[in-house]
């Protein structure tokens, strides 16, 4: 029998020909750990009683989701980050350099790599055509010490999806809709293998995108197979070596076959307070909104900025509304200066963050009031996301956010 993208993948990196439902012990090229997760993965590597990271060059700790911190609580977590950093070598990604999965994917992870991180949104990386998971701070203290790890080869869901986006329509509504499609459990410990010409036809933002929310659908992973589009992204990112493309093979066992035409996914938002429960944006024209917020893992690249700026451009943002825009990593900020993004930002009336989580994790900036509603591009919008039990969000693409804050309330024009 043949094997699908993340079979191949995982028997490459645990020595043997590997199937779905087999439990393996696989090599781990890149570790992560994030400022909420990363301590607790610092103690239990102490536990363990091994005095130094296997490869401590691709053992990585973010401070991204406090960045900067809020509390001297949290200032004290990222002492221990940035001490434990000095003390083995690893890799430190600091306050302002921006939200872990995007940095992963700017610097550190390969094709055909196996990524495992301390954060549910590590699956994001699956988009360069890598096998990238999260786990637990104990996994990844072990495959920090020992550059291994052990888990069950997932199944595959594959998702074709074929056809032409409608006006104002982008990867963030096709993985909403999916999700409602399918459920938050639908694709529960399984691979999603995403493919057809709109997924060919995806700049690699979007493939970032679908693969960042794989885990909405309970997704163990989110993979494309490596292109050109692949190959264009790491020659940007000084890594053009690093290309390699695996292909799953043609007789290879896919547990469901989900195929989608781009032509009927509508401009979709996901409503208070699960991700599958979802809605066309024409049904939400009567929700009044206080805060809107761009950025994060999902939607705060470069592509999405450009998208917000082109209909933001010499407007004004609706008077009785906040927005909060934060770039997602520090070289996406950059670009933004120089092409003259956050001047029509500001001239807008938006606020503009820092990189990194700012108000997606409810940790700080833009903590929602009691019963204030806000329409956001990030991946979730369970009870307490951001900060406030009374609050509600609502999840978008950058176009549906854009045209929110200018007009105040959901809208997709």
């Amino acid at each position: 029998m043949g094997q699908t993208l993340v079979e191949k993948i995982i028997s490459e990196h645990s020595g043997k020909a590997v199937h779905a439902g087999e439990l393996v012990i696989s090599n781990v090229d890149v570790a992560a750990v994030q400022d909420g997760t990363g301590p607790l993965a610092v103690q239990e590597f102490e536990k363990l009683g091994i005095n130094k990271l296997k490869n401590p060059e691709r053992s990585i700790l973010f401070i991204d989701h406090a960045s900067p911190s809020p509390r001297k609580e949290l200032s004290n977590t990222h002492i221990v980050l940035r001490d434990f950093a000095k003390e083995y070598g690893a890799v430190l990604s600091d306050v302002g350099a921006g939200v872990c999965h995007q940095r992963l994917v700017e610097t550190f992870v390969n094709p055909g790599e196996v990524l495992v991180g301390a954060d549910s949104h590590t699956c994001t990386s699956g988009a360069l055509g890598a096998f990238a998971t999260g786990m637990g701070s104990t996994d990844i203290a072990v495959a920090m010490a020992l550059g291994k790890t052990w888990l069950k080869v997932p199944a595959t869901y594959k998702v074709v999806v074929n056809g032409t986006f409608r006006k104002d329509v982008c990867a963030k509504d096709l993985m909403l809709y999916f999700i409602g499609m399918i459920g938050a459990d639908g694709a529960t410990y399984k691979a999603l293998e995403f493919c057809g010409d709109t997924i060919e036809n995806m700049a690699m933002s979007e493939r970032f995108t679908l693969a960042n929310m794989a885990v909405e659908a309970g997704a163990k992973c989110g993979l494309f197979i490596a292109d050109s589009k692949t190959k264009e992204f790491l020659k940007e990112r000084g890594r053009e070596d690093k290309f390699r493309q695996i292909l799953p093979d043609k007789d290879a066992y896919y547990e469901r076959v989900i195929e989608i035409n781009a032509e009927d996914v509508p401009q979709t938002v996901s409503c208070p307070h699960t991700v599958d429960n979802t809605k066309p944006v024409e049904e939400l024209s009567d929700v009044k909104v206080n805060q809107v917020y761009v950025g994060t893992c999902t939607n705060g690249r470069i592509e999405d900025l450009r998208i917000v700026a082109d209909i933001l451009k010499g407007k004004k943002i609706y008077a009785d509304l906040r927005m909060l825009i934060s770039p997602a990593s520090k070289d996406i900020f950059k670009q933004a200066l120089q092409e003259g993004l956050i001047d029509i930002f500001v001239d807008a009336n938006a606020t503009i963050l820092a990189p990194g989580c700012g108000p997606c994790v409810g940790v700080h900036a833009g903590t929602l009031g009691d019963g204030e509603v806000c329409l956001a591009t990030q991946n979730r919008n369970f009870q307490g996301r951001m900060g406030n039990t009374n609050g509600f969000i609502y999840l978008a693409s950058p176009y549906v956010a854009a045209y929110t804050a200018l007009r105040g309330y959901i809208c997709g024009k």
